[in-house]
């Protein structure tokens, strides 16, 4: 056994505590390999010692010039640039940069390294001035392994990054690529550039994400009533579902009266009563937004059953129709139907007119209709801007054939404004333009009067009359010029001031002698438990007219859309 000399051992950790005092001071720096890199090379060591510092090879999104390995002319490899951090927080990255300390400056070398064997002992350092590090040397290039390329020659005070082929012209930096490297074609700038920005790495935070959601209510039934200058008193029971599913039928009484049946699948069913003094409508409806799970296209379809009291005669239409939708855009959509109906005409005021006691009865009607709809509306209710257009064009044939197409177009104009949005001042301004072919039956005919078409006459109190009996026309052409402003703060009560014009004749064709001209003013009053569509009155009076109108002053009604 050796014999202990305390003497000499106290020497030996004294100096083993320097050397560790001095290696913790002076730090150890390590190249560590590039996410996606391939390792083998002289910078591609994943052997290493743990250090309190270290520098990595990152990716360098503004690729400045300090870029210690850049990417060949030819590919799309990222940049790279050297980054030091410390192991521990916090860090603040510099922000300056200081000279090297070199006393070669960087861009004044006359002959490159030798390509053959690189140096044992490289004259420079890596980055370790520029961002407060000591200087330490890299790892030494181990032997070439490939064949040596052919010499190349620098102009005097040229850099070598950017050398010259013997008889050729300058090559564009980078072209040489040195053996050994890690990756083929994988070249080396300037390393004693000084960097012109830092650009410091963001701070990626990770968080969960959890989303709780639950059904909504999608189902409402409906008791109301309704009055209006045109239709009298009306009653209205609805019940509505809009995420049906036609095909989820109940397997027990459970899912019946659960709610679990007939639901689920974003479809619309919807069954309508509206019994009235003047008229009962009956309406069912399915529509499927989604068809066969295609977005863009929908189907619809629908029965109905409306019994309506005219002046002239009473009128009953049972029906159904099929239409097809396709949205192209989120404001263009066309569409496609087929429909088919009984209208049966009875109770004639007047007897002895061609146009109604050829109707009287049943008459089998069917038609196919193409509609073309462009809506930029902001509200289909009160809108202040944008359009609405619409054009259709329908085929029937059955009892009667003919043609015919409507065109509809509204415009909205925002003059003002408070500037929490409310206080509206708005310009419209809209017209509708219609004919029929001439098999159109006196039911299927256009009308004008009332608060849908010309305000100051009486519902289809302004058109073409027959012995008294109202008969309508084949050609319609109806405007209104409306501005809208708001009365009190709260938008509660609203004015208006317009004015419609327009005229239904029996051919295409215009005459000063019935064309309607009606001027007035109305009244808005939004009651937030009635709907979102206000009450309006609207006074009106008839500046222009022809000799057979029945006026009408005063008109009420909801006010959805004019």
């Amino acid at each position: 056994m050796r014999n202990l000399n305390p003497l000499s051992d106290a020497r030996f950790a004294t100096t083993m505590l320097v050397v560790a005092l001095s290696a913790m001071s002076s730090g150890c720096t390590r190249l560590l390999t590039a996410p996606g890199q391939t390792t083998g090379g002289p910078f591609g060591s994943n052997v290493a010692t743990e250090d309190t510092t270290a520098t990595q090879l990152v990716s360098n999104p503004s690729a400045t010039p300090f870029d210690s390995v850049t990417s060949d002319a030819s590919s799309n490899s990222d940049r790279y640039v050297a980054r030091q951090y410390p192991t521990t927080p916090p860090y603040v990255p510099p922000t300056t940069y200081v000279p090297p300390t070199s006393s070669v400056p960087p861009s004044s070398y006359t002959t490159p390294p030798s390509l053959a064997a690189p140096p044992q002992t490289p004259p420079m350092t890596y980055g370790g001035s520029a961002y407060g590090v000591p200087a330490t040397a890299p790892p030494a290039y181990p032997p070439a392994t490939t064949t040596t390329p052919p010499p190349v020659t620098y102009s005097p005070g040229q850099s070598y990054g950017t050398p010259i082929t013997p008889g050729g012209t300058p090559a564009l930096p980078p072209t040489t690529a040195y053996p050994g490297l890690t990756s083929p074609g994988t070249v080396y700038s300037d390393p004693l550039a000084p960097p012109t920005s830092y650009v410091p790495l963001p701070t990626v935070r990770e968080a969960d994400l959890i989303i709780n959601g639950y059904p909504a209510r999608t189902g409402r039934i409906m008791l109301g009533g309704a009055v209006n200058s045109d239709a009298g008193v009306t009653g209205q029971i609805t019940l509505d579902e809009r995420n049906f599913d036609i095909t989820r039928w109940p397997r027990s009484f459970q899912d019946l009266f659960s709610g679990t049946a007939f639901r689920g699948a974003g479809q619309t069913f919807r069954i309508e009563a509206a019994p009235g003094s003047d008229f009962d409508r009956y309406t069912i409806n399915f529509a499927d937004p989604n068809l066969f799970g295609y977005k863009p296209v929908s189907m619809s379809v629908s029965g109905f059953l409306v019994d309506r009291r005219f002046t002239d005669w009473d009128e009953e239409r049972l029906g159904g129709r099929l239409s097809f939708g396709y949205r192209i855009t989120p404001d263009l959509s066309i569409s496609l139907g087929l429909s088919g109906q009984n209208v049966n005409v009875s109770n004639p005021r007047v007897l002895g007119i061609p146009q109604l006691d050829a109707v009287l009865g049943d008459n089998e009607l069917y038609s196919g209709t193409l509609s073309l709809k462009h809506d930029t509306r902001n509200s289909p209710i009160q809108s202040s801007e944008g359009h609405y257009f619409e054009f259709s064009f329908e085929e029937a044939f059955g009892d009667f054939n003919y043609a015919r197409f409507e065109l509809e177009y509204r415009k909205y104009w925002l003059l003002a404004q408070r500037a929490d949005g409310s206080g509206r001042q708005t310009i419209s301004y809209s017209t509708q333009v219609g004919y029929s072919g001439d098999e159109t039956p006196i039911f299927e005919n256009f009308f004008a009067g009332g608060y849908a078409t010309i305000r100051g006459f009486d519902f289809r109190g302004a058109g073409p009359v027959e012995n008294g009996v109202s008969v309508g026309g084949r050609f319609k052409f109806l405007n209104t010029v409306e501005y809208m402003f708001p009365i009190t703060a709260d938008d509660a009560f609203k004015g208006v001031a317009f004015v419609d014009f327009g005229t239904v004749e029996p051919d295409a064709e215009l005459h000063k002698d019935t064309f309607r001209v009606s001027p007035g003013v109305g009244l808005r009053v939004a009651i937030p438990m009635l709907g979102p569509a206000p009450l309006a009155f609207d006074f009106a009076f008839p500046v222009n007219q022809a000799a057979t109108d029945d006026e009408q002053m005063f008109s009420f009604y909801m006010s959805l859309i004019r």
